[in-house]
């Protein structure tokens, strides 16, 4: 079939190679608008998505500026997969799963960087006498003209694929960032501009969540946050690290002239990936200034309940304790654990015309619709506490304040919560159970705590099995036990089957990719409201939770490795078993004991 086409496709007779490839390059750049169009037709009229579907996406770009695509696949009404498949049966022609069959570093670079990169194409199989190769644009004109010169003996077949399938793959052209800097400082022109724009590409390309420029005495080093993991990117001469600084400071709407004090700026980066928001911290050291650049994922705008990875009990609590018409719900955990985006999730539930939801947000990250938010500014004192005094004052049903963090804060966030509105909040806790003797402690009245509180959840954040090179293991316990030696007490089977992954580009060879949360959520019940007018310790909390069937971080996780989304080296990693009943009841007696003799 492709190479009948390819017969009715005449070459230029006077072009050069040099205004080919720039041909390829013009037609790549045009507007598909019309093509788009076709395709949702398409989706429509295979019954991939409702009409109602189609209407809330576009509803939703006009709004957030996400693509349609993207909204779809995050409200799950479409899969990847299922997009693929789609656009496949939109071109008439096979679906390539980059996914699933991976291709190796030889296959992709049989296609020369120059073709593929013009034409999106990646050798996909192939054998003596024909070849598949995968292209986001089967129709492309040139395509098949282009693809019969690097295979001029066997028939080439043309199978559609994912651009952010093909996007992964592309990165085995791409040099290290240390040869590209190589590159780049011999040509002594624009040198901090090109080097700002090869990293940002590079962490946009791993899906990194955060930038670090780290200087040391001689050099500056480069490292990305990948799935909560800090690596090495690349590294460049120190005397070339001012102008990279001025560069970065004058995107970012920063102080140039000024180096011995913190500033914060933000920047709006626009690249072949769209566009992305950017938050930009900057510390002296006593080697420099130190840059770190944290990526806000556009996704978040369109989260919901049900893509946080939350149990269907988990999710029932949340949804209950989010309906009531006032109450507190605290998320805790560190920094980086996902606890706004879970409150952004709460508030995209609730939000409709008739409910007023102020947020007060240090700084606001993210544009939710609907939804009136405040910016901290300590420059007009407008703190958290100030700015949330105001707040109940504006007729909200909702607040959401960014976090608690002193002592008035916290009072007023839970008179607010008394006084017939729901509030959320986020707290810095190891657990649920640690975070309201720390509330006591900052000088909550415990009637008032005991009376506000509606549920309290810790959340942690472990890395996912990368889904194209899962693989199942089969284990004993005993093999469990090597490294976890409780295993024997959350896997009752001898023989077990677990999973990890191999390895593969889709991953950047970690065998992770993305990352879900794993909760604990202890609920306000008359016997734990009880127990907090008596001042208690996060030991006795916990005790009572867990007589109450409160599940740990531990366990919840502990499902998701059973599910074959995580791996237990990676849960450990982050948590740690619960202590038995048994063990805390006798920490509990120790500790009273121990007041006592004080007194």
């Amino acid at each position: 079939m492709a190479s009948d086409k390819s017969k009715k496709i005449a070459p230029p007779a006077t072009k050069t190679k040099e205004n080919s490839s720039e041909d390829a390059s013009k037609a790549q750049s045009k507007p598909k608008s019309k093509l788009s169009s076709q395709i949702l037709d398409v989706l429509v009229k295979q019954d991939y998505i409702t009409k109602e579907d189609l209407e809330k996406a576009k509803a939703n770009k006009k709004k957030t500026g996400a693509s349609i695509q993207s909204f779809l696949i995050s409200q799950g009404i479409l899969t990847n997969d299922l997009m693929g498949q789609a656009m496949a049966e939109f071109y008439n022609v096979p679906y390539a799963d980059l996914n699933s069959n991976v291709p190796s570093k030889e296959q992709v670079l049989t296609i020369g960087e120059s073709v593929a990169k013009a034409y999106n194409a990646i050798l996909y199989r192939e054998n003596e006498k024909e070849v598949v190769v995968a292209t986001v644009d089967p129709k492309k004109k040139g395509i098949e003209l282009a693809l019969k010169k690097v295979f001029p003996k066997r028939k080439i077949i043309l199978a559609y694929a994912l651009k952010e399938d093909i996007d992964v793959n592309f990165t085995y052209y791409r040099k290290a960032l240390k040869t590209r800097f190589a590159e780049i400082l011999e040509k002594e022109r624009r040198v901090a501009p090109e080097l700002v724009d090869e990293i940002f590409k590079d962490a946009l390309s791993f899906k990194a969540s955060d930038i670090h420029f780290e200087p040391t005495e001689k050099e500056v080093l480069v490292r990305f946050r990948i799935d909560g993991i800090l690596s090495l990117a690349g590294r460049f001469p120190k005397p070339f690290y001012e102008n990279i600084l001025n560069r970065i400071k004058v995107l970012a709407r920063m102080k140039i002239d000024e180096h011995f004090s913190a500033q914060d700026g933000a920047i709006r980066y626009k690249n072949e990936f769209g566009v992305v928001d950017m938050r930009v911290s900057i510390l002296p050291t006593i080697n420099g200034e130190k840059i770190v650049i944290r990526l806000l994922a556009q996704y978040l705008q369109s989260i919901s309940l049900s893509d946080l990875g939350l149990s269907a009990s988990h999710k029932k609590m949340l949804e209950e304790a989010a309906k009531k018409p006032f109450g507190m719900i605290l998320v805790t955990g560190p920094t980086g654990s996902g606890k706004s985006t879970t409150l952004y999730a709460v508030l995209r539930s609730i939000n409709k015309p008739e409910i007023n939801i102020t947020t007060i947000e240090d700084p606001v990250e993210y544009h939710l619709d609907g939804i009136n938010q405040i910016q901290v500014n300590n420059k007009t004192e407008l703190t958290f506490s100030k700015g949330l005094r105001s707040i109940v004052r504006q007729d909200p049903d909702v607040i959401l304040v960014g976090e608690i963090r002193d002592q008035e804060t916290a009072e007023i966030s839970v008179n607010a919560a008394l006084t017939g509105h729901l509030l959320l909040s986020t707290f810095h806790s190891n657990d649920s159970a640690t975070s309201i003797p720390r509330l006591l402690d900052m000088g909550v009245e415990p009637f008032l705590l005991a009376s506000t509180f509606e549920l309290v959840m810790a959340q942690r954040l472990v890395r996912k099995i990368c889904e194209g090179c899962r693989h199942s293991v089969n284990v004993s316990i005993e093999d469990i036990q090597k490294e976890f030696p409780k295993a024997d007490k959350y896997f009752k089977e001898k023989n077990i089957t677990l999973y990890k992954g191999k390895g593969c580009i889709n991953c950047g060879h970690t065998g992770y990719k993305g990352r879900q949360a794993i909760f604990e959520i202890i609920q306000m019940t008359p016997q734990m409201q009880d127990l907090i007018l008596k001042n208690p310790s996060s030991q006795e909390i916990w005790a009572l939770a867990r007589k109450t069937g409160t599940e740990s971080l531990f366990e919840d996780g502990v499902e998701k490795v059973k599910k074959g989304i995580t791996t237990m080296e990676e849960l450990l990693r982050v948590a740690q078993p619960p202590k038995e009943l048994a063990e805390l009841e006798q920490q509990i007696k120790e500790i009273k004991v121990a007041n006592e003799t004080k007194k």
